[in-house]
């Protein structure tokens, strides 16, 4: 039986042209970027070249470019640099209550170093409401961070409007995106939006794992993490990984080709999903009724079926979901997003998430519903015994 992925949020396939790519880096081109001879130099072009594609995509300049070993590290060098070049001018920082673990484990750290974190609350769709942000700022706040795109409800921040409230509160603020689930998505230009500081894991966008970038506006006054050889101007030392970054620079490159074709497809594969979905008993979408909602995932709560049990019910059929986020761990929780956003008690043990990429087609979303349609009555039939 063909498998179907619908778990593009945890991870996603590699293009072809991304593993090519990286394949003959690592046999042919293998030479370290930091060596002075002829090797050396071809990885350095590839570095380069990587730099320029992204640059150009985010409409940044190049120095501005960062390597990382993907998300995580980027959101915690993001946090952890940027509170502590800043912490002259106070220890305040400003998140939300449904940031992924790599933002809010990091506050938590932050805390014991002796900054203070205010949790802004979201309202039932998982939006941060304007005026909660301008009610939290204070004198000492130097650093705000905010998601682009939830990772387990899909919900879309009005990332535009709060960067203006904090710069006019006070353009000295650092504020910073986890734009991880949004980049490869939809467009998203962090300069010219006034971001200071913007996070990309490549295994998102059908990239390789183990490599991201973090944005860092220039000028920005940022503490690194990573201490060593003195790579990339001394801000992130370590040998950069060639292979991985020249398959990230190329992933991003295809994902923006036909972009808009791209997240209309997405889109439509969606929308239809949750039509179809939704003519289950007892089943709720979770901030559907958001204002701006990414193209790709679809959180779906089944009343009376536990998360693990219809995420592995759909295993059996080859079908792959996630019961969370896949980053926090492979062990099931209630999710910290669903509190957050108040979901009836009975939604809470009990959701599932459906994510979406190019390559899933009409028709495995047809066999998915199928699928759905005969073993949530069978279940909960079984659970009224």
């Amino acid at each position: 039986m063909k498998e179907i992925y619908f778990d593009n949020a945890a991870t996603t396939m590699v293009y072809e042209e991304v593993a090519d790519k990286m394949k003959e880096i690592m046999i042919c081109d293998y030479g370290n970027p930091s060596s002075l001879h002829l090797k050396g130099m071809q990885g350095e072009k590839y570095v380069k070249e990587a730099k320029d594609i992204l640059a150009k995509l985010l409409k940044v300049k190049e120095k501005e470019i960062f390597f990382t070993s993907g998300g995580t590290e980027s959101n915690n060098w993001a946090l952890i640099g940027g509170a502590r070049g800043g912490k002259r001018r106070g220890k305040h920082i400003i998140t939300t209550v449904i940031e992924h673990p790599a933002v809010y484990n990091v506050t938590g750290f932050l805390e014991e170093e002796g900054f203070e974190t205010t949790y802004l609350p979201v309202n039932e769709q998982g939006e941060v409401e304007i005026q909660t942000l301008k009610d939290a700022l204070r004198e000492d706040t130097i650093l705000v961070s905010i998601m682009q795109v939830n990772n387990e409800i899909g919900t879309r921040q009005p990332i535009e409007e709060l960067v203006k409230v904090v710069k006019n509160f006070n353009p000295q603020i650092l504020f910073h995106v986890d734009g991880i689930q949004g980049f490869g998505k939809e467009v998203f230009y962090p300069g010219k939006t006034g971001v200071d500081l913007y996070s990309i894991s490549g295994h998102k966008f059908h990239g390789p794992k183990g490599v991201g970038l973090l944005y860092i506006k220039e000028k920005t006054k940022m503490m690194p993490l990573v201490f060593g050889g003195g790579q990339q101007k001394g801000m992130r030392s370590g040998t950069e990984n060639v292979p991985g970054i020249a398959g990230l620079a190329e992933a991003a490159k295809i994902s923006y080709d036909n972009h808009d074709e791209k997240e209309a497809y997405l889109r439509e594969l969606r929308d239809y999903f949750v039509e179809e979905v939704r003519k289950i008993e007892g089943v709720t979408i979770h901030g559907e009724l958001a204002k701006m909602r990414a193209p790709h995932i679809v959180s779906v709560g089944v009343e009376g079926i536990k998360s693990e049990v219809l995420l592995h019910a759909l295993e059996e059929k080859h079908i792959y979901v996630s019961s969370g986020s896949a980053c926090a761990s492979n062990h099931p929780s209630i999710s910290g997003v669903l509190k957050g956003i108040q979901a009836p008690k009975e939604y809470l043990d009990t959701t599932v998430r459906f994510s979406f990429s190019r390559f899933n087609t009409k028709s495995e979303i047809d066999c998915a519903l199928e699928t759905l349609y005969n073993i949530v009555p069978m279940f909960r039939k079984y659970r009224r015994r």
